[in-house]
C-alpha cells in the first residue's frame, strides 16, 4: 500500500540506531505514524522538527502496518518556533491536543486550523485566540461541542457573558446572574455578538473554560493529565500582553 499526503511533524522517537519513528498529522490520513529510516542523519534531523511542513509518502505491505515514511520539506518553521516561549509552549501544547484524537482518523479542518495557528505565533493574541478556538474545535469532534451562540435559557444571542458548567451552553447576563458564582466566564472574543481582541484577563478566562471541559470530559475518563505546555503557553502569553499594556 502506498499514499502521498503533506503533514506537519508533532514529534519522533528514536527506533534502533539511525532511524525514528515520525509523528505527523496528515491533510488526508490524520494523525499517522510511520518510521523514517536514517531519520537521525544530520540531513534528517532539522526536517524532523516539531511544526515543520513536509512531503511525506507512506508506504506498508498491509494497511495496519507501521510502514515507512519517505518525506520531503515544504515548510521550515521550526527555527522560528523556537524563538518565543508562545510558540514554544504552543508547539507541544498543540501535539498533546491532536494525540487525543484517534490515530489515522482524519480531521482536514483541524490540519488546516493548525496550520494558521503555527503561522501566528509571531503574534501571541492572535496565537492564543486561535489555539483556545482549536480546543473548542477539539471538544466537538470528540463528541463534547459547545454552543456558544445562544442563551440556553432564554434562547437570546445578545449579552452573552457566561458558560453553565453543566451543559457547555452559552448563558446571558440576566439569565445567569442567580448562578454568577457557579457560571464560567465567556470571553467576549468567543461571543458571537463582539468582536474584541483579546486581553490577559480574557484569555485566561477562556483557558479556564476550555481547559474545564477538557478535564471534565476528556482527560479525567481517560486517566490522562493535561499537558503542562498548555498552561505554559498561557502564562507566557499573558505575560506578553501584560508587558505590552504597560508600555502602552
Amino acid at each position: 500500500m502506498q499514499w502521498t499526503d503533506e503533514g506537519v511533524i508533532l514529534g519522533t522517537r528514536r527506533h534502533g540506531e539511525n532511524s525514528v519513528i515520525a509523528e505527523v498529522m496528515t491533510r488526508g490520513h490524520g494523525r499517522h505514524l510511520g518510521l523514517v529510516r536514517s531519520g537521525r542523519s544530520r540531513a534528517m534531523q532539522p526536517v524532523l522538527q516539531p511544526g515543520n511542513l513536509v512531503e511525506l509518502t507512506w508506504r506498508a505491505r498491509l494497511e495496519e502496518h507501521l510502514g515507512d515514511y519517505k518525506i520531503e520539506p515544504l515548510r521550515s518553521r521550526a527555527a522560528g518556533l523556537m524563538e518565543s516561549a508562545v510558540s514554544v509552549y504552543g508547539v507541544q501544547a498543540l501535539a498533546a491536543l491532536l494525540r487525543l484524537l484517534p490515530e489515522r482518523d482524519p480531521h482536514i479542518h483541524l490540519y488546516e486550523t493548525l496550520n494558521v495557528i503555527l503561522d501566528n505565533f509571531d503574534t501571541p493574541v492572535d496565537a492564543c485566540e486561535l489555539y483556545v478556538r482549536f480546543e473548542v474545535a477539539m471538544l466537538n469532534d470528540l463528541g463534547f461541542g459547545l454552543d456558544l451562540a445562544r442563551c440556553a435559557a432564554t434562547g437570546t444571542k445578545a449579552d452573552l457573558i457566561y458558560v453553565s458548567p453543566k451543559t457547555g451552553r452559552a448563558v446571558s447576563r440576566v439569565a445567569g446572574e442567580p448562578y454568577a458564582d457557579k457560571m464560567l466566564k465567556l470571553p467576549a472574543f468567543l461571543s458571537p455578538e463582539h468582536n474584541k481582541a483579546a486581553t490577559g484577563e480574557t484569555i485566561a478566562d477562556a483557558f479556564a473554560m476550555t481547559g474545564y471541559f477538557l478535564e471534565r470530559h476528556v482527560y479525567e475518563p481517560r486517566g490522562l493529565k493535561m499537558a503542562d505546555a498548555r498552561a505554559g503557553l498561557r502564562d507566557a502569553a499573558i505575560k506578553v500582553l501584560m508587558a505590552a499594556k504597560v508600555q502602552d
